[in-house]
């Protein structure tokens, strides 16, 4: 089953839709206004399984952060080719969202088009934006102007470690990767209005789910935690009956970002917490799929190089370019088949989770 992964988005999409149409779901495509760097079409598209009037509904979401659609991506096709998804329990269906920020996965950015984190956009932009004041005072290093040399990173590097060693390390993760509303042209940007893909998820969730009273979110997500280890993000508040219900649905190891038992920083305008808005009547069970890859400081440098080649008017095909597209891919996805094995034991436990808890109300 390891070879439902691909090289690229173009290779991605087409094992998907091949999937999708051999398991017999009803598939809609939603247009981005860019192209692939070969200049192909970019799309999002859905995978409908299950009963069209279905009260129950996994949705499963892939390539939010784009370049962590390679894993997203083969999970998706993994379940489509699974025998288990033609016989989901009654009123109960499955929407896979594919590649919902098709422009990142297609530039091996975890970006969209107009350098925005996905993950970080679904905030009220009509009140105030949320101030990051530890982002904001880091800021030339986290993401420096220089040519790029080992001495400009190596003076930025020792900025972040003096911050750490003063705040700690949790403390400099929040800065860096928590979200920040001042700087877009930076890293964690959360934009100024909703992007392409939060309005597409709206679209997508209001053609498609607007019958559903039983939901549950699961958004596939890399780059945090120990090699292959799936770590279960509940982004509800501890007494929120959707924290409830994970927790009887898939056990007590799930942690809330920014807690101690969580590899991850407490994000703001996250999607999960902003899909669930848009399915009032719904009971939302919310959950990010965190599957780690390599250590924290070697994903956030990865990052920071990746904005700063962009940021700069690098050429992503240059030497360098090519080493900063490599590594940032290497952050988020493991070409490793142990590695590949581990994510879909994992993943397919959780979906077998999510569809007995919708059935059972």
């Amino acid at each position: 089953m390891n070879d439902c992964f691909a090289p690229s988005y173009a290779e991605a999409r087409r094992k998907f839709l091949g999937s999708a149409q051999k398991a017999g779901a009803t598939m809609r495509s939603y247009l981005h206004p860019r192209q692939s760097p070969a200049g192909d079409t970019l799309t999002t598209d859905t995978a409908w399984l299950g009963p069209a009037d279905a009260e129950a509904v996994l949705v499963l979401i892939a390539g939010t952060h784009g370049v962590e659609g390679f894993c997203g991506s083969g999970v998706q096709v993994a379940l489509l080719a699974d025998s288990e998804t033609q016989r989901l329990p009654d009123n109960v269906a499955m929407l896979l969202v594919h590649a919902i920020n098709p422009f990142g996965f297609a530039w091996c950015r975890r970006v969209d088009e107009n350098n925005i984190d996905v993950n970080r956009n679904w905030v009220e932009f009509a009140a105030p934006l949320p101030p990051n004041p530890a982002y904001d005072s880091l800021r030339d290093a986290i993401c420096p102007a220089g040519e790029g040399d080992e001495t400009m990173w190596a003076a930025c590097s020792a900025k972040l470690r003096a911050y750490a060693a003063m705040h700690g390390e949790a403390a400099l993760q929040a800065a860096i990767s928590a979200g920040q509303w001042s700087d877009p042209r930076g890293v964690f940007f959360g934009g100024y209005a909703p992007s392409w893909s939060r309005r597409t998820l709206t679209s997508i969730l209001a053609e498609q789910m607007s019958h559903a009273c039983s939901v549950a979110l699961l958004d596939i997500h890399t780059g945090l935690g120990p090699y292959g280890h799936c770590e279960r993000i509940v982004p509800h508040a501890p007494d929120d009956p959707g924290a409830v219900r994970a927790g009887l649905w898939f056990g007590l190891g799930g942690a809330a970002p920014g807690s101690v038992d969580s590899s991850s920083a407490r994000v703001l305008g996250d999607s999960l917490t902003g899909a669930a808005r848009l399915l009032p009547r719904a009971k939302v069970t919310s959950m990010a799929l965190e599957f780690g890859v390599g250590p924290l400081k070697a994903m956030l440098d990865a990052v920071r190089a990746d904005a700063w080649l962009h940021e700069s008017g690098g050429d992503p095909e240059s030497p360098m370019g090519r080493r900063i597209k490599t590594g940032l891919k290497d952050c988020f996805f493991a070409e490793d088949e142990r590695w590949k094995g581990m994510v879909l034991g994992q993943s397919r436990l959780l979906v077998r989770q999510a569809l007995a808890g919708l059935s059972r109300g």
